[in-house]
């Protein structure tokens, strides 16, 4: 796998979870809407037991730092806004499978995502998994304000949504429950449709750079 200087994601446009990368901490657990970066390489390294107690307390430092070593996907969560027409949409790596039976998948988002309410007032949602070339489409959907779909091409899904171009695949969701977790959100959604739209390989998010698996 080879990395790249990575761009801070917001995931679901909050500046939240900061994958480490050379010389950055990173937090693994929920780019949801977004990746932001934070400085690692002064952070105090703990004992082997891989926590700094203070009262008990992981430092959050620490714990960015490590689950930055977990690589994952990145996806594009998009939708039309109800209120405007427009589309609408946030990057996140927190995307998981749930269920086959019934189809379940989930994501995270932080509470303080300013794309999320647009997005989960729309009737469904659509999920774009993103190409190992799609970083740009990653920097546009991370950010905040403005309008994120300037200069991307899209075609509609057939739950009305945004499937980006060349994403290599495209999955028509709703959602089915959500269950508070921290300074986030855990959104389970269940699948209606999904189709293999693009060839090639995946876009990773891994030690705070993007990067591409190498068979």
């Amino acid at each position: 796998m080879s990395t790249h200087a990575a761009r801070l994601l917001e995931t679901a446009d909050h500046p939240r979870a900061t994958l480490a990368g050379r010389g950055t901490t990173a937090n693994g657990v929920a780019m949801q809407s977004g990746l932001s970066q934070g400085p690692s390489n002064g952070a105090e390294r703990p004992e082997i037991n891989g926590a700094t107690h203070q009262g008990g307390a992981v430092d959050g430092r620490w714990f960015r730092s490590v689950l930055g070593h977990f690589a994952t996907g990145v996806v594009a969560i998009t939708a039309i806004d109800a209120d405007t027409g427009e589309p609408c949409g946030l990057a996140a790596n927190s995307f998981t499978s749930v269920s086959l039976d019934p189809p379940l998948v989930a994501f995270c988002v932080a509470h303080s995502s300013t794309s999320w309410p647009r997005l989960r007032a729309a009737r469904t949602q659509t999920i774009n998994v993103l190409a190992e070339h799609q970083q740009p489409v990653c920097a546009a959907l991370a950010g905040r304000g403005g309008d994120k779909f300037a200069g991307l091409d899209w075609t509609v899904s057939p739950g009305g949504n945004p499937v980006i171009e060349e994403s290599l695949a495209w999955i028509d969701c709703s959602i089915e429950a959500e269950h508070p977790a921290g300074d986030h959100v855990i959104v389970v959604a269940r699948v209606h449709r999904l189709g293999v739209h693009g060839d090639g390989g995946p876009l990773l998010f891994f030690k705070g750079g993007y990067g591409r698996f190498h068979a």
